[in-house]
Order: C-alpha cells, then structure tokens, then sequence
C-alpha cells in the first residue's frame, strides 16, 4: 500500500508533469473506483491543472477549482504515459481503473490489482468539497507538518493511551498518512515493541517517538524525491530495515527480523532491538501448533 512518502512522491511527481496542462478527457474504465457522480468526470476537460497537493494518502489535483482526488487503497497504483493511447477506454475487467489524458499526448492511469477493489476517486467542488470527502475529513495531524509538535504528540498519546503503538500509528484518525509498513520502521528505529501500550510511555519515550516518526518518514520522502512514479515501489521495498525482511539480519544488530501475522496483514520486527531480545507470540503459528 502506497504510504506517506510515497504519496508524497507521487504527488511532487505530477506537479512538475502536469501543472499547466490541460485536461484533454477523462476514461473510466471501472465504474466503482467513482465515489462522487456530480461533477462528472467529462467536467474536467478543457480545465487547466493549477496545483497538486497531499492530504495524508490522498493525492489532490485541483483542475481549475475542481478537485480530482484519488486514494490508492492497498493494491492501486498510478502509471505515467509520456503518450496514451488515444482510444478511448470502455469497462473491462481489466487492472485498468481510469485515465487521465492531457493536451500534449501524455497523462497517467489508476490500476488496481486483484479483486478487492478498494480504489477509490473523488471529483468535487472547490477545498470545501475536498474537506468533506469521508477519508480526508476524518484524517489526524500530519506528521511532516511543522505543526505536529511534542505537545500536540503528548496530546494524542494521553488520548490513547490504551491504544497499543502499532495500531496508534497506523489511525489515520490519528496520525495521517502512516501504514503498516512505516509504522514497522518507526518502531524499529524507535527500539519500541509493537505491542507496547502508549500510556506506559515516558515523557522521553513519547519524544523520541515523535522524533522517529518525523525522521523516519522524512528520510523515505527524501529518498523518493526526485524518482520517477514506475520507480518508487522498488525504492520503497529497498529501503527498508525490518518491514517485509522476516528472517532476514536486522540491519543495527544482525538478529533476525521476525513476524506476527494477523488475518489480512502482518508486522515485522526485531527481537533485540525492541522486546529485550524475546520474541512476541506469533498468534496463527500458535493455532497451527496446537
């Protein structure tokens, strides 16, 4: 699932691609990725993109006051064509979701892999119509905002302080824009178990939470800059330290990374670097034991 700095990348990406250009049409190619029908997508031809911002995983585009919104949910992702086919695209069945066609020949498409098909795109009106998009109305601060202090962390971990740390960072209610993957690094740079609950933090743990939250997510953003959208997932995968490297040396100590699986996910971690050397009980191995 793209994430923050990805999201981020994604976005400075069109910005130096699309800003200027105009919105030659509009294909849908799966009806369901459309969560708004009015304005429909054929009101973004002829408008010029004027600016492309992040609102937590949500890229923005804002065609002439018109807002095109796109959530790439877990398995979407958006391809740059420096020249799209000009045929115009029907529903299929296809990983084809949508196509954006802009005035010179270029422009990107939206797949989405697999059958869950979770991604989602919004067209509304202005940034009042961008603030009540469900997604984004509910998100919580953003984390590479100058505004997401030590105080405004205090605050959030007060609030939940019966909330374990791997499930605070991954509320977007909470804190916008950090998923499962992130979320594994920050802890492992932190030293913090996934498990541990954020009331029993200290005030210098809480700090250097926060802190490794900022760092971790502004080093993969730095990372990302400046790389094209069909390069970033690999970047990505590279550039971890324990996430998705079960069994793999821990890159600070060399023990080896472990996992918890859960239904629809899993965590990584390691064993020396955050839970004093033990290793957390790994809920679907225990059932298969049994």
């Amino acid at each position: 699932m793209p994430e923050l700095p990805e999201v981020e990348a994604l976005g400075e990406f069109l910005r130096g691609r699309t800003v200027g250009r105009v919105v030659a049409r509009v294909d849908v190619a799966a009806i369901s990725v459309l969560k708004t029908y009015d304005p429909p997508p054929s009101a973004l031809a002829g408008l010029s993109i004027v600016g492309v911002s992040r609102h937590g995983k949500f890229i923005d585009l804002d065609v002439d006051g018109l807002h095109l919104v796109i959530h790439l949910a877990r398995a979407g992702w958006l391809r740059w064509r420096e020249e799209l086919p000009p045929t115009p695209v029907g529903p299929g069945r296809g990983p084809l979701a949508l196509r954006v066609h802009l005035d010179d020949g270029s422009g990107f498409e939206l797949t989405e892999q697999g059958t869950k098909k979770k991604l989602a795109v919004y067209i509304v009106s202005g940034s009042a119509g961008v603030s009540q998009i469900p997604g984004v109305a509910r998100l919580g601060p953003d984390p590479l905002d100058a505004a997401f202090t030590d105080e405004v962390f205090r605050a959030i971990v007060e609030e939940h302080a019966r909330t374990q740390l791997k499930g605070l960072l991954r509320d977007q209610s909470v804190i916008a824009g950090v998923g499962n993957a992130y979320s594994d690094e920050i802890l492992h740079v932190a030293r913090m178990s996934p498990f541990k609950l954020a009331g029993s933090l200290t005030p210098d743990e809480r700090s250097a939470l926060r802190v490794s939250v900022v760092s971790t997510l502004e080093d993969a953003v730095e990372r990302s800059r400046g790389l094209g959208a069909a390069d970033l997932k690999g970047e990505k995968k590279t550039g971890m330290r324990v996430h998705g490297r079960t069994c793999l040396p821990c890159p600070v100590c060399g023990d080896l990374v472990r996992e918890v699986s859960f239904a629809d996910s899993s965590l990584q971690y390691c064993p020396t670097c955050q839970t004093g050397g033990k290793p957390l009980a790994d809920r679907r191995l225990s059932r298969l034991l049994r």
